[in-house]
């Protein structure tokens, strides 16, 4: 898929204030890990993940998302008429019915002729939702719209523990499966797309790409809005590697790009041996790659997006240069963009 009418006009992020060590976590398995003799430390050594934070207990999905949007709008400095989308990509929501977009829609106060919906692609659902965005405007259905997503994994990770704790039966091999959970930190992050003749940033969305292999959807699955997971973590891992080692090579060729080319790159937020496996597989120095996975830890749908956000906010970005989006999710699919930085 190629773009020549879009421009990425803002991205914008919200993160939680408490702070939960990799440490604290294994302090409070201390029964789990006391039964099956396993090493503290075992969980930073083997994910990379020093730190993730939590939205406060009772925080809905929503209230962020709507907070995420408005940061987002507001620094597009698009008028609120010019949007013809709104969607809410994350794997949190705040119910099953209505979607969560609607409520998102309302606060912001966007238009009625708008194209409001919940997008659901596990960690690619913002990803997926600035496609579908980009699309529309490409084809001259609309002039702008914004994605926006919030995880909140405080749930999982508590539900995790407490499980994994109170089940006897687990031993070193059969606890691998619930490792990922341990992983999941909370984000929120937005995402404003516009028609070029609007951007005042010129940042291009030139091309994305997508590769589905499907036959590994049962890696990663999760019961109810994320109350339990169970994941084969070095299978998904493979297997996702794989899948963005050829999606990139369509990338490539639909930018008409060379690896040499590309000046920065932003992957999805999993773990420090993910993220090297990955870039290895795909050609890409590390040093060129801006991570966040270890003091956020793996926050699904917002990691690769607030990833982008805490970027920019940065300085890492110049006008000018060339970036890879690098987007994998469970399933396995895999979704990657290319853009032109504008600054």
């Amino acid at each position: 898929m190629r773009f020549e009418r879009v421009c990425i006009e803002a991205v914008a992020h919200l993160l939680p204030e408490e702070v939960v060590t990799s440490d604290q976590l294994e302090e409070r398995l201390s029964p789990l890990y006391e039964r099956l003799r396993l090493p503290p430390g075992r969980l930073e050594l083997m994910s990379g993940i020093r730190e993730r934070r939590f939205f406060s207990p009772g925080t809905r999905p929503g209230d962020v998302s709507c907070r995420v949007g408005e940061l987002a709008i507001a620094a597009s400095g698009l008028a609120r008429d010019a949007f013809g989308a709104c969607l809410h990509g994350s794997v949190c929501r705040d119910c099953l019915e209505p979607a969560t977009a609607c409520r998102v829609h309302h606060a912001l106060r966007l238009p009625s002729a708008c194209v409001v919906q919940d997008v659901s692609n596990a960690c690619l659902g913002i990803l997926s939702g600035a496609l579908q965005i980009a699309t529309m405007i490409e084809l001259g259905q609309i002039d702008a719209g914004v994605v926006v997503g919030t995880e909140c994994g405080r749930q999982l990770v508590e539900n995790t523990v407490a499980n994994l704790n109170a089940d006897q039966s687990l031993t070193r091999d059969s606890v691998k499966n619930s490792f990922a959970s341990l992983t999941i930190g909370s984000a929120s992050a937005a995402m404003v797309l516009c028609h070029e003749r609007l951007s005042q940033t010129g940042n291009r969305l030139r091309a994305a790409t997508v590769h589905a292999d499907t036959v590994h959807h049962d890696l990663c699955q999760s019961e109810g809005l994320a109350q339990v997971m169970q994941t084969d973590s070095e299978r998904l891992m493979r297997a996702g590697v794989a899948a963005g080692a050829a999606n990139f090579e369509r990338l490539l060729t639909a930018s008409g790009w060379r690896r040499e080319d590309i000046d920065r790159t932003f992957c999805h937020q999993v773990g420090g041996a993910h993220r090297k496996m990955m870039l290895s597989e795909l050609g890409l120095p590390l040093d060129r790659d801006f991570a966040t996975v270890d003091w956020l830890g793996n926050t699904g749908s917002a990691a690769l997006p607030s990833a982008l956000a805490i970027g920019i906010e940065k300085g890492v970005l110049q006008a000018g240069e060339r970036v890879a989006l690098l987007g994998i999710g469970s399933g396995v699919n895999c979704l990657m963009m290319a853009v032109e930085w504008g600054g």
